[in-house]
C-alpha cells in the first residue's frame, strides 16, 4: 500500500519582479534627473555629451540593482535579520562597482571631449583614482541601501498580507469546526434523554408507544442530520423538527404535556442556525414538564421586530429561580448562545427569565435573514 505525498505549499513571493523592475526604474531615473539638475545649475560644460554618458552610467546602475534584487530573492523565506544583512552585504559590491564604472566613463574615456586641458591638469593634480572611486563608492552605497531598505519594506508588507489572509482561513476554519462541534453536541444529548424515555416504555410494556417513539426518533435524526451543520434551515424546517421531538416526549407525557406554536406563515421562510430550538424546548420538557403533575404548555412563537427575528421557548411549569435553571439547563443554553456567537457575533442574543407566576422562558434574538439575500 502506497501513502500519497502531499508537498506543502510555498508561499509565492511577496515581491512581484515587475513591481522590482519598476521600483529600479525610478530609482534611477530620479537619481539621472537630480544629477542632471545639479549639473545645469552649476554649469558644468559639455551638459549634452555629460547627459549621454550618465545615462549609460544609469543603465548601469540598473542592471546592478536588477542583479541586487536577484540576490535578494534567493533569501526571500528566510528571517528578516538575514535579509537586511544581506541587502546591505549585497550593496557594497554593487556600489563599488558602479563607481568604478562611473570614474572609467567620465575621466578615462575619452575625457577631452568634456573637459578643457585647465580642467584636466586640475583633476590630475586632484584626488586619486581610487580616492574618488571610494567617494563616489560611498555615495552610491547609500543609494543602493536606499533601494533594498524599499524593497524589504515592500516584500515585509507582502508577507503580512499572506499572513492575514492566512489568519482569517485560520480563523473561518476554526468557526466552522466550533459550529459543527456545538451542533453535534446537541444530537448525544436528546439521544440520552430519548433512550431513557423508550427505556421506561420498555419496562412498562408499551409496546404500542415504544414503537411510536423509535419511528419518530428515526424521522427526526434521518431529517437532522441530512443537512450540513454549517448551513442555515427555515423556520419551517426548524418548527417540523421540533414537533418530532414533541411528538416523541408526548408518548412519555401523554397527560402533562401540551404544546402551542405560533409561528406568522409571513417568517416560515427565514433562515436560522439548524436545531438551535432543540436544547431550549428540551429543557422546558426537562425541568418544566417531568417536574411537574398537572398538564404543562410549551410554547414556541415567533415575532418580526424592527429586522430582527425573536423566538421564544417557554413554559408554565412549577417555575424556578433563574440562576438555579441556568446552572441545570447550563450545556444547553451555553450551547445556544455560543451557536449564536459564533453564526451572528453581536447580532445575536439570548434572553432568560422565571417569572413570578411559575414557568421558564427563554428569548432568542437574531438578524431576519431570508435564502438569497
Amino acid at each position: 500500500m502506497e501513502f500519497e505525498t502531499h508537498a506543502q505549499e510555498q508561499p509565492r513571493l511577496t515581491v512581484r519582479p515587475i513591481i522590482a523592475f519598476y521600483s529600479i526604474i525610478g530609482f534611477w531615473l530620479f537619481y539621472a534627473l537630480i544629477v542632471s539638475l545639479r549639473a545645469m545649475v552649476m554649469d558644468f560644460p559639455a551638459q549634452a555629451e555629460m547627459a549621454e554618458r550618465r545615462m549609460i552610467v544609469t543603465a548601469a546602475g540598473i542592471m546592478l540593482t536588477w542583479l541586487l534584487y536577484l540576490l535578494l530573492r534567493q533569501f526571500c523565506h528566510q528571517p528578516l535579520w538575514i535579509r537586511i544583512s544581506t541587502a546591505f552585504l549585497g550593496a557594497i559590491p554593487c556600489a563599488i562597482a558602479v563607481a568604478a564604472f562611473n570614474y572609467y566613463v567620465f575621466n578615462v574615456y575619452d575625457p577631452q571631449s568634456m573637459f578643457d586641458e585647465a580642467d584636466l591638469a586640475m583633476k590630475a593634480e586632484g584626488w586619486t583614482v581610487w580616492q574618488e572611486i571610494a567617494e563616489q563608492g560611498l555615495s552610491r552605497f547609500f543609494f543602493f541601501s536606499a533601494w533594498a531598505a524599499l524593497y524589504l519594506a515592500i516584500s515585509y508588507a507582502g508577507e503580512v498580507r499572506v499572513a492575514e489572509r492566512r489568519a482569517a482561513k485560520f480563523a473561518r476554519a476554526a468557526q466552522q469546526a466550533e459550529l459543527r462541534s456545538l451542533r453535534y453536541q446537541v444530537n448525544p444529548h436528546f439521544l440520552f434523554n430519548t433512550l431513557n424515555s423508550l427505556s421506561s416504555l420498555v419496562m412498562k410494556d408499551s409496546r404500542a408507544e415504544a414503537e411510536t417513539m423509535i419511528m419518530n426518533l428515526s424521522t427526526f435524526y434521518r431529517t437532522s442530520l441530512s443537512g450540513d451543520p454549517l448551513d442555515d434551515v427555515t423556520l419551517e424546517e426548524e418548527v417540523r423538527l421540533q414537533r418530532l421531538y414533541l411528538d416523541i416526549e408526548g408518548v412519555r407525557f401523554p397527560q402533562r404535556l401540551r404544546t402551542r406554536i405560533e409561528i406568522p406563515d409571513n417568517l416560515l421562510s427565514a433562515c436560522l442556525p439548524g436545531m438551535i430550538l432543540q436544547p431550549l424546548v428540551e429543557n422546558a420538557i426537562k425541568y418544566g414538564v417531568s417536574r411537574a403533575s398537572r398538564p404543562v404548555t410549551v410554547s414556541i412563537t415567533a415575532r418580526s421586530e424592527n429586522g430582527e427575528l425573536v423566538l421564544t421557548v417557554a413554559d408554565n411549569g412549577n417555575g424556578a429561580d433563574a440562576n438555579e435553571d441556568i446552572q441545570g439547563n447550563g450545556i444547553g443554553l451555553a450551547n445556544v448562545r455560543d451557536r449564536l456567537a459564533a453564526r451572528f457575533g453581536d447580532s445575536a442574543r439570548i434572553e432568560w427569565l422565571a417569572p413570578e407566576d411559575g414557568g421558564f422562558v427563554v428569548r432568542l434574538t437574531m438578524p431576519e435573514v431570508y435564502r438569497g439575500y
